[in-house]
This record gives C-alpha cells, sequence and structure tokens, in this order.
C-alpha cells in the first residue's frame, strides 16, 4: 500500500460511522489483467444486496450502465425478488455492469469490488444479509476475464488482506433476469432509505475516498 493510500484509509475510517457497513480494504492493483477490446464490455458481480452494488458501479469512470437483477440461477427459471429471497432458487442478487474497457479495466472493476463492495471471505453472507441469494460471485463472460478473475482471487488469498480465505467463486452467469423496476437505480433514488444509510452510503464514501481517481460524481444511468 502507497503510504498516500494508506493515510487515505485511516482518515475515512476515522471519519466513518462505526461498523456502518464491510470494513473498507484497499485492495492491490491486479497482477492479471487481460485486456478487452471493443468500446463495450459487459462484467456481472454478485455482492450482497444489489442496491450497494449497483451504487457503488454506476459511480465508476468508465461505466455506461449498471443494473439490478438475479443471476446464476437455472436459466429456465423465472423468478421474483421474493422469490429469490427464499434462498432456494440457486440465484444470487447481481447486476450487469456495461462499460469502455478503453476507459476501466475488468481487472480494475475487480479491485473496486473487493475493495470497498464486498467481503470475500463471508459464505453466503454480506453485512446484515444471509443465504446463498447474498453469495459474492463473479461472472467472467470471457476467457480473458475468467483468467482475471482467477488470477485476481487467488492473488487476493496470498495478500493477507482478510485473517480469512477468500471465498468467491468464479460461476456461470447461466441466466441474468433483470429486477423488478423499483430497485432500479435505488440508491440514488432513496439516500435516506435506513438501509442505504447504514449500509451502501459507507461503500461510496469508501471508494470515493480509497480510489478518487476512479470516481466520478454523477451516478450512470
Amino acid at each position: 500500500m502507497l503510504a498516500g493510500q494508506g493515510l487515505a484509509l485511516a482518515a475515512f475510517s476515522a471519519s466513518a460511522p462505526a461498523a456502518a457497513a464491510e470494513r473498507p480494504r484497499l485492495a492491490p492493483v491486479p497482477a492479471l489483467d487481460e485486456p478487452e477490446t471493443g468500446r463495450n464490455a459487459t462484467a456481472y458481480f454478485a455482492g450482497g444486496c444489489f442496491w450497494g452494488v449497483e451504487g457503488v458501479f454506476s459511480h465508476v469512470k468508465g461505466v455506461k450502465r449498471v443494473l439490478s437483477g438475479y443471476g446464476g440461477g437455472p436459466p429456465e427459471m423465472r423468478v421474483t425478488y421474493d422469490r429469490v429471497g427464499t434462498g432456494r432458487t440457486g440465484y444470487a442478487e447481481a447486476v450487469r455492469v456495461i462499460y469502455d474497457p478503453a476507459e476501466v479495466s475488468y481487472g480494475t472493476l475487480l479491485r473496486i469490488f473487493f475493495s470497498v463492495i464486498a467481503d470475500p471471505t463471508t459464505l453466503d453472507r454480506q453485512g446484515p444479509d444471509h443465504g446463498t441469494q447474498y453469495r459474492s460471485a463473479l461472472f467472467p463472460q470471457s476467457e480473458a476475464q475468467a483468467r482475471t478473475a482467477q488470477a485476481y482471487i487467488a492473488q487476493l488469498d496470498e495478500s493477507g488482506l482478510w485473517d480469512a480465505p477468500v471465498v468467491t467463486r468464479t460461476e456461470a452467469v447461466r441466466r441474468f433476469q433483470p429486477a423488478e423496476t423499483y430497485h432500479q437505480d435505488f440508491m440514488r433514488k432513496n439516500p435516506d432509505h435506513p438501509y442505504i444509510r447504514r449500509w451502501d452510503a459507507p461503500k461510496l464514501a469508501a471508494f470515493k475516498a480509497l480510489l478518487p481517481a476512479l470516481y466520478k460524481p454523477a451516478a450512470s444511468p
């Protein structure tokens, strides 16, 4: 960790509400970050409640669109928020991120995800939410993304950032179903919602504090 980054983390930790969210950690730059071509690439992430995952990624420079939904379950199954909430569908709350790889790499998105969005050491749990629908998972969309994701998980596991093993896994997204309309852009539209204030707003604040060069003030749609 660079000295300036350590100071930023210390300053943020001192000002953050006690136990406001998963503890932020400035994850290292990926040792392997395979380039992608084109102006539009797609990535899928599951990291607990999708409100905060979408809320952070929507403020990343180079991200064009973020959509909350459900992924990782049987392709033939159609689900609802309540059905996924039973934890018996195989689906996880997830987000689809459309980004310009010329502006932000897949490896950088992974770094943001593990730094401030998800705790990779808690199996089927993020913050106050429990169940397989809240697991942390990566859904690579190409061989390049798969190699980058798997290499980064191994790198993090060896980094010593966490006291417990990294349990985040890579999966096939199988089918991604957009969530109900009221879930989309929830964090921006409901900044005073108790869950947002307690669990998700601190993640966005941590992102802005720890990785300011990647932060953009205006959220992507």
